[in-house]
């Protein structure tokens, strides 16, 4: 497996991996769970695509996972259902965290127990616990990485 830059010729593959590990994981966010694969498509071009740098997991030219970053904040981190649980997250933590050496940032929902236990297990630490902005407005936790605590 290796972590690449995001091409523009990933963009579908990336768009349909993102709605499905969506709807896979957030079976508690009505928003979520019908939003289609155009309507992310649309928000992916104009929300992340503009304003953070991607990277891709690929394992045997397909691929497993992305990660977006802006800056020291870790925007967005999916890795496809069947692919999870065989490193291509923590490949992807892995290489954020060479990209922001003085550490880390990021959200996840309080209910998104996996995910949790898969940055808590990487070194991250729960630092504020408060609500997400509309139209999810559900319970998120905030952690931070910090050099040395791995």
């Amino acid at each position: 497996m290796k972590v690449r830059p995001f091409t523009p010729a990933d963009l579908e593959a990336v768009v349909r991996l993102w709605n499905q590990t969506k709807r896979d994981t957030y079976t508690f966010i009505a928003v979520e769970q019908s939003r289609t694969v155009g309507e992310d498509r649309a928000f992916f071009q104009e929300r992340i695509l503009e304003h953070t740098a991607i990277w891709v997991a690929e394992r045997d030219a397909r691929i497993e996972g992305f990660l977006a970053l802006r800056g020291s904040y870790l925007d967005r981190l999916y890795v496809r259902p069947d692919a999870q649980r065989r490193g291509v997250g923590a490949a992807l933590l892995l290489h954020a965290m060479a990209l922001a050496p003085d550490g880390l940032e990021l959200h996840t929902h309080q209910r998104n127990t996996r995910a949790r236990a898969f940055y808590e297990k990487h070194g991250l630490v729960p630092v504020r616990f408060g609500l997400s902005p509309p139209p999810e407005c559900e319970p998120d936790v905030e952690y931070h990485w910090r050099p040395g605590r791995v």
